[in-house]
């Protein structure tokens, strides 16, 4: 069995700052780090392998050259091998033109090993979106499950899939035809520590590296900027909240102090 999972290098926003003249981004500002979501999803893969006996484990990335410090990460996890595309032509895409660039990339991977299920965090932390999955997923025509929480069963004779996706009001139980994408969120699985033998090959390990040359088939219209019709018009921190407003006085005092409150804001609690 052939798994690939779709990693992203994001940096870490508990410390990234928004920069005030251009209200984007200060990339600088933060170390660049596994997007959390998809180190479950590389977790969830290698659990998947120990379930299954035997298999293989592919990670794909796109970024700038540094990116490779992520396939590293993702070899200490426990995947096998790793291929980042890596083009200025790449540079400045949406998530349109991600899911494309990836889609073909994939392509090229599958031409070396058929693959039979793609694995995705649920959404990177910069851009929160949970679109690049799914986009991939549509231009692979196969079918995509977002939101997993539990891959309960693989049947690799009839090629099936049967998990748990999170729902608003409880939880789906779908058996999916494979090859499939999985879109997985955090409660999925727990990051295990690396053992010493991964922790040594991925010091050691060198990524496949490809640039858009590299790829067949390629419309470089729909790559980039060029391939993106979405754009950030502005991005910004939002105002801190108003302190909470002390009530004084007697009880009735307090309680109509409330009431006034209530009542100034009672548009905030009117339900149609």
């Amino acid at each position: 069995m052939h798994i690939v999972v779709c990693v992203k290098q994001v940096p870490d926003t508990k410390i990234i700052k928004i920069n005030p003249k251009t209200n984007t981004l200060d990339r600088r500002s933060a170390p660049a780090i596994l997007n959390p979501y998809d180190a479950h999803a590389v977790q969830e893969a290698v659990r998947m392998k120990k379930v299954q006996g035997d298999g293989r484990i592919s990670v794909v990335s796109m970024g700038p050259p540094q990116a490779t410090a992520i396939i590293k990460k993702s070899v200490e996890i426990g995947a096998d091998e790793g291929y980042l595309i890596s083009d200025r032509a790449f540079a400045g895409a949406d998530t349109l033109a991600t899911s494309y660039a990836l889609s073909k990339a994939l392509d090229k991977i599958a031409k070396i090993q058929p693959i039979d299920m793609i694995i995705c965090g649920k959404h990177a932390i910069d851009g929160d979106t949970g679109q690049v999955g799914p986009g991939i997923a549509r231009r692979l025509d196969i079918p995509p499950i977002t939101n997993v929480i539990e891959v309960c069963e693989i049947n690799e004779a009839e090629k099936t899939a049967l998990v748990k996706r999170k729902v608003i009001n409880g939880y789906e139980l779908l058996q999916v035809n494979m090859p499939c994408l999985l879109t997985v969120e955090k409660e999925i699985n727990h990051i295990e520590y690396s053992p010493l033998p991964n922790m040594l090959k991925a010091a050691r390990y060198e990524p496949i590296i490809w640039s858009v040359n590299d790829l067949e088939d390629v419309d470089r219209t729909q790559l980039g900027l060029k391939g993106s019709p979405t754009i950030v018009g502005k991005m910004f921190t939002p105002p801190k909240p108003d302190g909470g407003k002390r009530l004084e006085g007697t009880t009735d005092e307090q309680v109509k102090q409330l009431m006034d409150v209530l009542m100034d804001k009672k548009e905030l609690f009117y339900v149609k």
